[in-house]
């Protein structure tokens, strides 16, 4: 049996995973006669491979309980995936590095603090949704032609995910 807990996000910890989206250290522009500011250039939206387009999304997540069995992860090979909170809240991702299927070993989760979003790279195995209560997240992700949905279930290894 494998437990896995999770560690603080990093811009540098997740940047193999994908991007953290999130408005630390970065400059904004003011816009709209300064009653705005925008921080631009968030994160990378790859949706293009086999013509696919960007589309968004609303997902309106179940609260978790943990700890949690992982039996499953899942990856899009052709195209981005962003989960940003609607709500001010953290949330969790876990997460493995491209492959054919999820490396056990490499597995990472992470707690995404509030005010946070994260975009998957594409390939990259994670488990869906994580929510630490019943809300309403924006997704950007592809819309297009071919597979862009990959699922791995763990049938021998026993994962757990304990916060």
């Amino acid at each position: 049996m494998k437990v896995i807990k999770p560690i603080k996000i990093t811009k540098k910890r997740f940047s193999k995973f994908g991007d953290l989206i999130d408005t630390s250290k970065r400059k904004p522009m003011s816009i709209n006669n300064g009653y705005a500011k925008r921080f631009h250039d968030l994160m990378k939206i790859d949706t293009s491979t086999k013509r696919g387009n960007p589309i968004v999304s609303i997902f309106k997540a179940k609260k978790r309980r943990f700890p949690m069995r992982i039996d499953m992860m899942e990856k899009h090979p052709l195209g981005s995936q962003a989960f940003i909170p609607m709500e001010d809240t953290k949330f969790f991702v876990f997460v493995a590095p491209k492959g054919n299927k999820p490396n056990i070993n490499k597995i990472k989760s992470f707690i995404v603090p509030k005010q946070t979003g994260i975009n998957y790279k594409p390939g990259i195995w994670h488990f869906p949704l994580i929510s630490i209560k019943n809300m309403n997240f924006l997704i950007i992700d592809r819309k297009g032609k071919g597979n862009n949905l990959v699922i791995h279930k763990f049938k021998k290894d026993k994962i757990y995910f304990k916060k």
